[in-house]
C-alpha cells in the first residue's frame, strides 16, 4: 500500500478496539439479532456531524473555544452516534435522556450514565452480558496511553484471584524504574492493606477506596500500601503516583528447554505504538540466533493496536505462510456492511509518528509452523487476536496458562468534546471465519481449528518466581511441552493453583473488581 493511502487511513483514525460478546457457531453473533425494543423516546434528530462539538458550558473536559451548549446537546450527538456505529442499534432500550441519572453537574457521570443506558441488554449463549466492555474515557488519558504508553500509576499489574475476601490481591509485574520499584515492590507480593483499609474490606464503600488507591486517575496522589511478602514477613511502603511510561516488551531473551533445545522467550504486555521497534528488534535477535522454537507471554497483555498484533502473527509465522491471507476480517451493522474490511498480515512496518507510518521497512521473519503463547485472563482483544490470527492460517498454537478474557467484538474511538466514546462496532473473524471466542480461549484437548479450545496445558501463574525463569511455572510447563509434547506441571505451578483456587471459594462481603484503564483491554484498529 502507498505511503500516502496509508498517510490518509491513519489521518481517518477509525481506531477499533475489539470488545465482548457471545453467540454461537463459527463467527460471532449477528447484530439486530434480538430486535428492536423501542429505541429511545426521542429518536436522533439528525446525523451525529449535526450535533458534534456542541458542548455543555460546564463541561470542563472540552475545550474552552466549544463549551457554547448544553449538555442536551451532548446526549443528541451521543444518541445519533449510537444509531449509526452500534453493533446492535436495533437493540438500543428506549431511554428517556432527560432522566435524573443523565442529568446534573457532573457532565461526565451523566454523559457515562446515559452511554451505559442505551448498550444492548442482550445476553450471550451462558447467560452473561452480551455487550459488557463498551466504555467511555476521557480523550486526554486515551491518547496518552494509546500514543505514548504512558498513564497515571505506582508501575504496578495487579492480579485479582478473587472478586469477594479473601481477595489476594497480587503484584504481578512491577514496572522498571517505576515508583514501586525504586520501593522495592516485587512480584509476588500481596496487598494487605491501603491507607489502613484491608484488602479484604467487605463493604462496598470499602472496595471504592481500594479501587481509587490501586488506580489513580492523577499523578501526585500519595497512600500508603502494606503488602505480605512470600517468606511471610510484612512490607510497608509510601507510594506517590506518577506518569509511568510503559516498557511493551521488558524482556526478550533465549532459553534453554530441559533437554538443551534453545527457544525464545517473549515477554509482551502492551500493543501500545513504542512496543513496535522493540517487537521488530527481538525478532531480529531470535532470527539471528537461529531459534525453532518461541514461546510468547501475553499473560498480562490486555491489547492495544491491531496492526501490531498483525505485524507480530507475520513475524512469527512467516510471509510464505501468511500471504493473501487475511488476519482479521472486521464485519459490521447491515447499515454498514460496505465498511466490512480485512486487515492483512502486514509484512513490513509502520512506526507511527503523528498517526501516520514513518518508516515501512521489511520485517524479520521467524517462519514457525508452532508457537506457544501464555496466557491467563489478562489476555485480551488483540493478543486474543494473535492466537486466533495464526491459528486461521494453520500454524499450530499451545496455548499454556488459562482461560483468555474473551472480546471478539470492536469499537471506533470517537471523541466529542472532551470523551473517547468506544461503543462496540464490529466482530471480527480470522482466515477461517472464526471468531467466536467470547468465553475466552482455553487450553483444552486436541485444539480442533473453528473452536474457542486450543492444545494445551491448564497451569496457574506462578507469583513465587520472576517472569523468564525457567523454573516459573507457566514457563517452564512451556519448556517441557517443547521437549516432550505433554503438559507437566511444575511443584511450583500446583501450589500456584492451590493458592488461587482456594482464594476463589470467597468468604462473602462486597464483591471487587479492579478498576484499572479499560483502553488497555482492547483492539486498536488504525488502517494502514
Amino acid at each position: 500500500m502507498s505511503n500516502a493511502m496509508r498517510g490518509a487511513w491513519a489521518l481517518a483514525l477509525g481506531l477499533a478496539l475489539s470488545g465482548c460478546g457471545g453467540g454461537g457457531g463459527s463467527a460471532p453473533e449477528s447484530p439486530g439479532s434480538g430486535g428492536n425494543s423501542g429505541g429511545l423516546s426521542a429518536d436522533p434528530a439528525g446525523p451525529s456531524s449535526s450535533f458534534a462539538q456542541q458542548c455543555a458550558a460546564t463541561n470542563t473536559m472540552a475545550a474552552a473555544g466549544l463549551r457554547t451548549a448544553t449538555l442536551d446537546s451532548e446526549k443528541r450527538w451521543l444518541r445519533a452516534y449510537f444509531d449509526e456505529a452500534y453493533l446492535w442499534r436495533d437493540e438500543v432500550p428506549r431511554v428517556d435522556p432527560g432522566g435524573a441519572r443523565y442529568s446534573g453537574g457532573d457532565v461526565y457521570a451523566a454523559l457515562d450514565n446515559y452511554f451505559e443506558a442505551l448498550k444492548t441488554p442482550g445476553l450471550t449463549g451462558t447467560g452473561q452480558r452480551r455487550d459488557r466492555f463498551s466504555f467511555t474515557y476521557p480523550t486526554d488519558r486515551w491518547k496518552a496511553l494509546s500514543e505514548n504508553a504512558a498513564e497515571a500509576g505506582y508501575g504496578i499489574e495487579w492480579k485479582l484471584a478473587s472478586p469477594t475476601p479473601p481477595r489476594q490481591v497480587r503484584v504481578a509485574y512491577v514496572e522498571a524504574g517505576s515508583p514501586a520499584d525504586l520501593a522495592g515492590v516485587v512480584r509476588g507480593d500481596q496487598l494487605y492493606s491501603v491507607d489502613g483499609i484491608n484488602a479484604d474490606a467487605a463493604d462496598s464503600n470499602g472496595v471504592d477506596l481500594l479501587n481509587a488507591a490501586l488506580f489513580p486517575g492523577k499523578a501526585g496522589t500519595p497512600h500508603n500500601f502494606s503488602f505480605t511478602r512470600a517468606g511471610g514477613g510484612m512490607a510497608t511502603r509510601s507510594l506517590t503516583s506518577t506518569i509511568v511510561t510503559k516498557t511493551p516488551v521488558p524482556l526478550a531473551r533465549v532459553v534453554t528447554t530441559p533437554q538443551g533445545m534453545r527457544a525464545g522467550y517473549l515477554l509482551f504486555n502492551d500493543h501500545v505504538a513504542p512496543a513496535e521497534a522493540q517487537l521488530i528488534a527481538a525478532m531480529r535477535s531470535f532470527q539471528a540466533q537461529g531459534v525453532q522454537e518461541l514461546v510468547l507471554d501475553l499473560r498480562y497483555n490486555g491489547g492495544g493496536y491491531l496492526y501490531i498484533a498483525s505485524e507480530l502473527a507475520t513475524m512469527i509465522a512467516g510471509p510464505a505462510r501468511t500471504g493473501s491471507q487475511a488476519f482479521e476480517t472486521l464485519r459490521f451493522n447491515a447499515r454498514r456492511s460496505s465498511e466490512n474490511a480485512a486487515t492483512p498480515f502486514y509484512t513490513t512496518s509502520c512506526i507511527l509518528v503523528g498517526n501516520k507510518c514513518s518508516k515501512q521497512e521489511a520485517l524479520p521473519a521467524l517462519n514457525l509452523s508452532r508457537v506457544y503463547v501464555l496466557a491467563q485472563s489478562g489476555t485480551c482483544s488483540a493478543s486474543e487476536s494473535v492466537i486466533n490470527g495464526l491459528r486461521g492460517v494453520g500454524v499450530d498454537v499451545v496455548l499454556i496458562g488459562g482461560k483468555t478474557c474473551g472480546k471478539p467484538y470492536g469499537f471506533t474511538a470517537r471523541d466529542n468534546c472532551g470523551v473517547s466514546y468506544f461503543p462496540i462496532e464490529f466482530a471480527g473473524v480470522n482466515a477461517q471465519g472464526f471468531g467466536d471466542y467470547a468465553d475466552g480461549f482455553e487450553p483444552s484437548g486436541s485444539g480442533a481449528a473453528g473452536t474457542r479450545f486450543v492444545k494445551g496445558c491448564s497451569v496457574a501463574d506462578d507469583f513465587g518466581r520472576a517472569l523468564g525463569d525457567t523454573t516459573e511455572g507457566m514457563l517452564a510447563t512451556a519448556l517441557d511441552h517443547v521437549d516432550r509434547g505433554l503438559c507437566v506441571v511444575r511443584p511450583g505451578a500446583s501450589e500456584a493453583s492451590t493458592r488461587a483456587q482456594g482464594a476463589v471459594a470467597g468468604e462473602g462481603g462486597a464483591a471487587m473488581t479492579l478498576r484499572g484503564n479499560p483502553a488497555r483491554s482492547n483492539r486498536i484498529w488504525l488502517p494502514r
